[in-house]
């Protein structure tokens, strides 16, 4: 029974604890307040006769609703006083304690006005993790006239509907639910869904967000691309929640009522963290952390967190940790309670996991000391480019957006043995290789990072030196997967790219990659509107024909590009 002691002599009695609203309550209210912890209801009970009657009487008595907890032997563990219209509950705590388990107690308490459960109450339910809720109405009397209750219903991954079951209104006097049975079945039914999930998964369970601003199509899009990207980053993907709204909210990106709803859904299925699709501001990331206790990052951070991952080079160590200071410079003070959930892991990896929480002046000083680090490094690639070029070998490099085959095109060019996975970024350090045509001339082909749509802007910036190589190429190949089903989207966005780069005048060979797996009527379509050479670089189709066009164009009188970009 949770109490508040009166003194500290060995005399002192010990007064039970009343929690919520209790100003301007009179002596006697607040004794039978008290009075209320020495109610017992049988185990099996959801309420007793004795204990409903009670609660209704001294709820009219006080103008306010009311409400007890109860543990499982029936003991009265908190008395809650609430305003005439709600109830505010004190803080329980966060329970995470087995997926399969509630808390142990439940909420029954007084509606004054007649209604029955209200969307709060079942909020409780969900967040709080209770056994039950019910609520008591009150007849002309004063005394109960019936009530309704809630019980917690499992949700798997996927499911829609809502994760509770309601009973009544009944009856208060002939309730026949045995309360013990109810609630070992109900976990039951939890344990049945969790049992098939893998317990040794210690990926986050992450909660995918959007927003659709009325182009659909563009809504899937992206939220299919954030959705590969947390896959690549490491994380277990339970749902996606996208809200149609014209504009982002100022405070939380979603609206108040959608964020209730993904914090239930995030209760239920036991999520972990929550990726936004929007770069979300300090103040944003701030409200979010707040409002839901959970990791939250955005798709930048996203981002970031798998070129940590990936990079492998001084120069990609270095320009990942410069983006991820910059990025993190302006929320160090607004986020600080967000990034502290992080500790560590998706969001805070990699070579700056270590600064998440250091000092703005200080971490500027370590920009600009890696800064000078990377121009340093800057200058030794231009030592070896013009190296290069001395020896008269024309430079082809691929470009293109993410995973659409660069490193297994150069690999199956060059008949190399570089890295090449079937993930987002999983190139981020520049790799070349020399490739032999068959009148004993040569090119150095190099493989570079991948664009994709809404790239960071820090990462632009800190990769601008390592790109820097595609400015001194005598051809680009652009590689796009030609089985994706928004191939000419991520066509526009590497040229869109490219022109923001200041590389729109090199020439360009389109290579249609993946031909194997690509749909043969959109392939023509896409033959038809952007051109281009069909190949699959894992089967090495077509390559033969791609080699002869490469050469024939760089050796060429009247070097033009083929096929111009028209950015779109």
């Amino acid at each position: 029974m949770p109490c508040v002691a009166s003194g500290t002599d060995a005399g002192s009695v010990d007064i039970p604890t009343v929690h919520g609203n209790l100003s301007g309550l009179k002596a006697s209210q607040h004794n039978a307040l008290q009075r209320l912890y020495r109610r017992r209801v049988l185990p099996a009970q959801i309420i007793s006769g004795e204990l409903a009657r009670a609660l209704t009487e001294l709820a009219s008595d006080i103008g306010r609703q009311l409400g007890v907890m109860l543990d499982r032997r029936g003991q009265v563990t908190h008395v809650i006083v609430g305003s005439a219209d709600r109830l505010f509950l004190p803080d329980l705590g966060r329970h995470r304690a087995g997926r399969g388990r509630f808390r142990g107690l439940r909420l029954l308490h007084v509606h004054l006005a007649g209604e029955l459960l209200t969307r709060d109450d079942l909020t409780d339910l969900v967040l709080l993790r209770l056994d039950l809720v019910g609520v008591l109405r009150i007849d002309d009397r004063g005394l109960p006239a019936d009530i309704q209750y809630a019980t917690l219903l499992p949700l798997r991954e996927g499911d829609e509907g809502d994760p509770w079951t309601i009973e009544g209104p009944a009856d208060v006097h002939r309730l026949a639910e045995d309360f013990l049975r109810l609630i070992q079945a109900v976990e039951g039914q939890f344990s049945q869904v969790t049992a098939g999930q893998d317990v040794h998964d210690e990926r986050d369970r992450t909660i995918l967000l959007g927003l659709n601003d009325g182009d659909r199509e563009a809504s899937e899009r992206s939220m299919e691309e954030l959705a590969r990207l947390a896959r690549t980053a490491g994380l277990n993907v339970i749902d996606q929640v996208v809200q149609r709204r014209h504009r982002p909210d100022p405070r939380t990106i979603i609206g108040r009522g959608k964020l209730d709803d993904v914090l239930l859904r995030s209760m239920v299925l036991d999520a972990d963290m929550l990726v936004f699709d929007h770069e979300l501001t300090p103040s944003q990331g701030r409200n979010l952390g707040d409002a839901t206790e959970l990791k939250v990052i955005d798709r930048t951070q996203l981002i970031l967190d798998i070129f940590a991952q990936h990079a492998t080079s001084r120069d990609g160590r270095l320009q990942v940790e410069v983006a991820q200071l910059h990025y993190l410079l302006p929320r160090l003070g607004a986020m600080q309670k967000s990034l502290s959930r992080l500790t560590g892991g998706i969001g805070a990896r990699g070579p700056g996991e270590t600064k998440l929480e250091v000092h703005g002046r200080r971490a500027r000083d370590r920009i600009a000391r890696l800064e000078r680090q990377l121009k340093k490094l800057g200058r030794q690639r231009s030592v070896r480019r013009r190296r290069r070029h001395r020896t008269r070998i024309p430079t082809v490099s691929i470009v293109g957006y993410t995973n659409a085959g660069k490193s297994t095109l150069l690999n199956a060019l060059t008949h190399s043995d570089v890295r090449a996975e079937n993930k987002l970024f999983a190139t981020l350090d520049p790799t070349s290789r020399r490739l032999r045509f068959p009148r004993e001339r040569e090119v150095v082909l190099t493989d570079t990072v991948g664009f994709i749509e809404r790239l960071p802007a820090e990462l632009m910036k800190a990769f601008r030196a390592t790109l820097e190589e595609l400015a001194d190429s005598e051809l680009l190949l652009h590689v796009l997967d030609a089985s994706a089903t928004a191939a000419e989207r991520q066509y526009s966005v590497v040229a869109e790219t490219l022109e923001q780069m200041d590389l729109q005048h090199i020439p360009v060979m389109l290579v249609l990659n993946k031909a194997d797996r690509a749909d043969p009527d959109a392939l023509d379509e896409l033959q038809r509107n952007l051109g281009g050479t069909a190949v699959s670089a894992l089967r090495s189709d077509g390559l033969d024909v791609l080699e002869r066009q490469m050469e024939s164009l760089l050796w060429q009188e009247g070097f033009q590009v083929v096929p111009a970009y028209e950015t779109t």
